[in-house]
């Protein structure tokens, strides 16, 4: 999936303002503007369009999990240089403080049946033989199953018709 759809869905999901997103970068000890965080909200056809990098999109997932859960003693973790899916998922995973049976349940609302081994094989390092590439639909459909539980379904309803 591509960092700015992700971004939109982040934002969506849990309903933040600009103001709110500036502050999660800084949480992460990144400094953003607000003219960069809604270029990087637009739609790729717009004139002003920024994609945003691997450690940018890294730093904010750092601030949203430092928010949600508190920072760390000592220094604070390095964006990643790199993102893929499995990081992204882990980092929404730590964050928001998930269980096996939370993203079964969060799976569900979308209408997706998944088992214990096969979270537990996305979340494994890469050379581990277990381990499964997180795909863009897999990815989708979590981002999906969180929008329909964090979002009320009018407010849902509203947005989209």
């Amino acid at each position: 999936m591509k960092n700015n759809t992700i971004l939109r869905q982040f934002r969506y999901i849990f309903d933040l303002s600009d103001e709110e997103m500036i502050n999660l970068f800084a949480q992460a000890e990144m400094v953003v503007t607000k003219m960069e965080v809604c270029n990087w909200l637009k739609k790729e056809e717009e004139e002003e369009h920024k994609e945003i990098t691997d450690p940018q999109l890294a730093a904010l997932l750092n601030g949203f999990i430092n928010h949600k859960r508190g920072k760390r003693a000592g220094p604070q973790p390095a964006p990643e240089q790199k993102l893929n899916n499995n990081i992204i998922f882990r980092k929404l995973k730590i964050a928001l403080n998930l269980k096996d049976t939370d993203i079964i349940e969060i799976y569900d609302y979308v209408g997706m049946v998944i088992s214990k081994h096969e979270i537990s094989a996305i979340f494994r390092k890469p050379g581990q033989s277990q381990y499964r590439d997180c795909k863009n639909q897999f990815l989708r459909n979590f981002l999906h199953g969180l929008q329909l539980k964090y979002r009320p379904e009018e407010e849902i309803n509203k947005n989209y018709f």
